[in-house]
Order: C-alpha cells, then sequence, then structure tokens
C-alpha cells in the first residue's frame, strides 16, 4: 500500500481554489474539475460531487478532528493576510512549548488550517535573540547539527 494524498471537501472548488491557490500560493499539480491536487499530496473535492460518490450521505463539517499544516518563514505576512480575508481563526499567532510560532484557521468550509514557521527558523529566531546553542536544542528538540545548519542557512539570506 502507499500513501497517496489527504482530502478536504469544500462546498465550491473555485472559491476555495482562490484561497489556497492565489492567496496561499500553493501550486496545482492536477485539476480534475470538481476535485483538484496540490502539490505536497492533498486535494480539495467539491461537496455535491463527493456526496454523490458516498451514496448520498452528510459531509459533516467543522469536526475539528483534522487539519493541513503548512510551514512558512514568513508566518506574520501569511497571518496578516488570513485576518485581511476575514476567516475565522482558531487562535492567533501563538508560540509553542517549544517556541514555534503556528497559528491555525478555519478555511470557507471549516476545514482547520495550521500554518507554523519551520523548526530550523525558530532555532535561528532563537539565536538571534542570544539564545545558547544548548538551550535552542532542548528547547526545539532539534539535534546540535541542524541548528548549526539552520543558523547558517538563515543567516545567509
Amino acid at each position: 500500500m502507499k500513501y497517496m494524498a489527504s482530502l478536504m471537501v469544500v462546498k465550491s472548488i473555485e472559491k476555495s481554489r482562490t484561497l489556497y491557490e492565489g492567496e496561499l500560493g500553493l501550486k496545482v499539480v492536477a485539476d480534475f474539475g470538481q476535485n483538484i491536487t496540490f502539490e505536497g499530496g492533498f486535494a480539495l473535492h467539491e461537496e455535491e460531487h463527493y456526496r454523490m460518490l458516498l451514496g448520498g450521505r452528510d459531509v459533516i463539517k467543522r469536526s475539528n478532528s483534522f487539519e493541513l499544516y503548512f510551514e512558512e518563514d514568513k508566518i506574520e505576512e501569511v497571518y496578516e493576510k488570513v485576518q485581511q480575508l476575514g476567516l475565522e481563526l482558531v487562535h492567533e499567532l501563538i508560540e509553542q512549548p517549544w517556541k514555534q510560532l503556528v497559528f491555525r484557521f478555519y478555511d470557507y468550509d471549516k476545514n482547520i488550517l495550521e500554518i507554523g514557521e519551520p523548526l530550523e527558523h525558530t532555532a535561528f529566531r532563537l539565536h538571534k535573540q542570544g539564545l545558547p546553542l544548548e538551550d535552542i536544542c532542548r528547547t526545539t528538540y532539534l539535534g546540535e547539527d541542524a541548528v548549526k545548519k539552520a543558523i547558517e542557512f538563515y543567516s545567509q539570506g
């Protein structure tokens, strides 16, 4: 068996595509009309068609039992964009116990999306704040080599 993709059901492919592709900048790799697949292995399926595939069963929204997780170095910019779009936040931009910045929000169909800064970016941010290497490793759970590489990488940019 081979894992292929996660699929979320949406009312309108076009409206959701505007959010995911247009606003969040994700790349569509396959468009089947009522079903589109994005780079990274997740798909959106239009509710009316999906219900037919389920034999007419209801699609229940806002279960809060599933989310898609994305990472972005410029997390504050994405957070501002989501706020400007008027999408409902699950929670504001917060710092997790391991110091990673994240926020969660509902898309147009009440599916949860989490946006987090990459842990490597977290390590670099902590380094810039003057935290010693061993404390960064302990806090982020990243190994010393990974933290050093992250600091080197982000220092160049």
